[in-house]
């Protein structure tokens, strides 16, 4: 098993990198396989709508999306973190993820995400933090991902990555979201053993409203 683990900061190794790494220790302990993959400082361009991928089976702008998609199809988990930008996930991540998320879908690859349980963790000074989460889980939600919880909020505080560790209570929350993620994948794994099937998908039906 493995989980992918995002780093959505401007920064390699800073504050949500610190929070990422002791998600990713505790996993590993757990035997469960984790990656750290990084979205880069470059810029990021939003979704245009094109739905050029529902042609090509990926984003028409080929850069760190298109390299992530085609990790997770392997992939069996994810955690998506962020710092806190004017109350709000970066603006980075929220671009990388509208893409990774519609080109999927469009692509006839959704089943890449559907059932793989997500997390959600953000990095902030101070504040913040609550409307971050909230953001960020809604992408897991409308791809029918479990969405994996710890004991509080998945939020960390700190200015860096010194600071960071000395949340204590983030970095437990940490811990425990790890623990949380593992119990989850190793429930699935059990359930394929045991001939327990996923839920019917049904087509989907749109109602728009004029």
């Amino acid at each position: 098993m493995k989980v992918l683990l995002v780093n959505g900061g401007p920064h390699k190794e800073e504050c949500t990198y610190t929070a990422l790494m002791e998600i990713s220790k505790i996993l590993n302990e757990e035997g469960i396989e984790t990656e750290i993959f990084w979205i880069k400082n470059e810029p990021i361009s939003g979704c245009i709508a094109c739905k050029i991928c529902a042609k090509k089976g990926e984003c028409v702008f080929n850069d760190v999306v298109n390299e992530f998609v085609k990790k997770a199809e392997n992939a069996d988990g994810f955690v998506f973190g962020t710092p806190v930008h004017y109350a709000s996930a970066s603006g980075a991540i929220t671009s990388f993820m509208d893409r990774v998320f519609y080109s999927a879908s469009c692509s006839g690859k959704k089943s890449f995400f559907r059932y793989k349980p997500a997390a959600a963790i953000c990095s902030a000074r101070r504040a913040g933090t609550t409307a971050t989460y909230d953001q960020l889980n809604k992408y897991f939600g409308i791809n029918e991902m479990p969405i994996i919880s710890s004991r509080y909020w998945n939020m960390v505080h700190g200015t860096s990555p010194e600071e960071v560790r000395q949340d204590k209570e983030g970095m437990q929350i940490m811990r425990i979201l790890a623990r949380n993620m593992s119990y989850y994948l190793k429930c699935i794994e059990a359930g394929k053993k045991l001939g327990v099937n996923l839920p019917k998908n049904e087509d989907i039906e749109y109602t728009n409203f004029i």
